[in-house]
């Protein structure tokens, strides 16, 4: 298959970017392309203008600032993968990257087209939301940010203006020493999850003091599990505990596609949510996490 015809334009700064969207009608970015080029060769999307910001400077850093990690838009998964910055301070995105697709993908593949593509299933758009993430954007009024619980509108729609460029990502840190857990269940290695988890826990004193319960791949945007998070903190980890808080899991409402039902998604989210528990309190072995049962 092939792209349809369109106009290339090759920016070097984001204010240049940002000037192209406001004048160009119909125009699409490019950024890793992991996702865009497959839609452009299958005329999912149909663009008159690609811009291109692989040239744009300053998008591609990792850095600790203000008790966030912040992370670049234009930075490539496989330098998230191989941080140690992000492996000290942020242990759950290092292991939620090793998830996504493979070696060749997270090559090219950015932080920013995942957080814009929105996929709810994709393991950066499930970071973003358990460690409470904002998203800055860039348009032609400046910068601005937005909380990521505020960032999804509708399935796949982000809430960023058509003039308007991700720049960066910002993770708050949670404390030093506390857990981190991510686990999914997908039909192959490197595709999207069917349902992942992602879990976050400060322990002290014998009992849980904070904690933090995603569920990507159920709902139009990831699934904080709110309820879940408050019936654990103040209490001392257990299976027991985890087995019996995640079960009310199997009520939420999900999301029903060709790959899965919406009763199998929250069969999922009831169980990868207590294993990734179970994982990140250090109560479970080095089981295969991809089996169900």
């Amino acid at each position: 298959m092939k792209p349809p015809p369109f106009q290339y334009h090759d920016p070097k700064t984001v204010a240049e970017a940002v000037g192209l969207l406001g004048r160009l009608e119909n125009a699409k970015l490019l950024a890793g392309g992991q996702s865009l080029m497959p839609m452009l060769n299958m005329r999912f999307v149909l663009p008159d203008h690609v811009v291109d910001l692989n040239r744009v400077e300053g998008l591609s850093y990792i850095k600790e600032a203000g008790g966030a990690l912040e992370i670049g838009a234009m930075t490539r998964q496989r330098d998230i993968e191989y941080s140690d910055l992000v492996k000290s301070k942020c242990p759950l995105l290092h292991q939620a990257v090793m998830h996504i697709g493979h070696r060749q993908t997270r090559n090219r593949g950015t932080i920013g087209g995942s957080l814009c593509h929105l996929d709810p299933a994709a393991e950066l758009v499930s970071v973003a939301a358990a460690h409470d993430a904002t998203v800055v954007v860039e348009g032609p009024n400046g910068r601005r940010e937005i909380a990521f619980g505020d960032f999804p509108v509708a399935f796949m729609t982000p809430s960023i203006e058509l003039n308007e460029i991700v720049v960066a990502l910002r993770l708050t840190l949670w404390a030093a020493g506390h857990k981190a857990a991510f686990i999914e269940f997908s039909r192959r290695h490197g595709d999207f999850a069917i349902v992942s988890a992602a879990v976050l826990l400060e322990i002290g004193g014998g009992k849980i003091s904070r904690a933090s319960v995603t569920i990507g791949g159920v709902a139009v945007a990831p699934y904080r599990a709110r309820d879940l998070e408050q019936a654990i903190t103040g209490q001392a980890a257990s299976a027991d505990l985890f087995r019996k808080a995640c079960e009310g899991l199997r009520a939420i409402e999900a999301i029903e596609d060709v790959h899965a039902s919406s009763s199998y998604r929250q069969h999922l989210a009831a169980v990868l949510s207590r294993r990734a528990l179970e994982k990140a309190a250090g109560l479970a072995d080095n089981a295969p996490w991809n089996r169900v049962h």
